[in-house]
């Protein structure tokens, strides 16, 4: 598990750009995080770094966006799931195990769907400021956890 601290909504979006430009197909993003915490945000520096252009939004009502960079991104927001059985009528599998990179915000309410192979980000607000985030990454799965240390040398070089 790694923490990383962000002092802005700028530099949360910067976090999850270069964890974009390390995606890789098959990899499957869990964002988690109460209301207002910076996940969108988060995932919208995700995208660009994945070389996703255009408007990157929540899917609250769509469930799923669709986007194109140098992989598919499916990005997902299960809030307004009443149970994780409606993942299947979305046809969550075809996403998770695809070419591409899904992005799950609020995956903790269809934690029992979720591969065993996932990268969970819990994004919290800090009582040190409004802007402040604590984000922690923890990998399921040995990739994940050479993704997160080639992160954190990025974020620790500045780069």
């Amino acid at each position: 598990m790694i923490v990383i601290k962000t002092s802005s909504p700028e530099e949360t979006a910067c976090v999850g750009e270069k964890l974009g430009a390390l995606l890789r197909a098959g990899d499957v993003i869990c964002l988690n995080g109460g209301l207002g915490a910076g996940k969108t945000r988060f995932a919208q520096g995700v995208a660009c770094g994945m070389g996703v252009n255009g408007l990157v939004t929540s899917p609250t009502f769509t469930l799923v966006n669709e986007y194109q960079g140098r992989l598919p991104l499916y990005h997902m927001d299960v809030y307004r799931l009443n149970d994780a059985m409606e993942m299947e009528e979305i046809g969550y599998e075809e996403y998770f195990y695809s070419t591409g990179v899904a992005m799950v915000e609020w995956a903790e309410r269809v934690a029992g769907l979720l591969p065993a192979e996932r990268l969970d980000i819990i994004i919290k607000r800090s009582p040190e400021g409004e802007d402040i985030r604590h984000i922690t990454f923890i990998p399921h799965g040995e990739g994940l956890e050479g993704l997160v240390e080639e992160l954190m040398d990025l974020v620790c070089a500045g780069n």
